[in-house]
């Protein structure tokens, strides 16, 4: 059973991404076009000690004032998962 929220207030998004050990961050992709645009990304620390292989996938940490002004910019949420705290990234609905 899921138990779904979703998260605009930029406290409350800060909170449940901090609580559950994570951080946030940007990496810039391309489109079709070859236009480049900032994709939000969350990164969460693995609770295990075993260091992960590193990769290179265009993700950089940034500030949570960064992140959440992109957040606003593209009109985004953060839907959550309160049971199993899986997240996505969703568009607003208009109220």
């Amino acid at each position: 059973m899921t138990e779904l929220h979703t998260l605009t207030r930029h406290r409350d998004i800060q909170n449940w991404v901090t609580d559950r050990n994570g951080i946030p961050a940007i990496a810039k992709v391309r489109n079709r076009f070859g236009e480049e645009r900032a994709q939000l990304k969350l990164s969460f620390q693995k609770r295990e000690k075993k260091q992960m292989e590193s990769q290179d996938d265009g993700m950089s940490p940034c500030s949570w004032t960064a992140w959440l002004a992109e957040l606003d910019r593209q009109q985004l949420a953060l839907q959550v998962d309160a049971v199993a705290d899986g997240f996505e990234l969703v568009q607003r609905r208009a109220n």
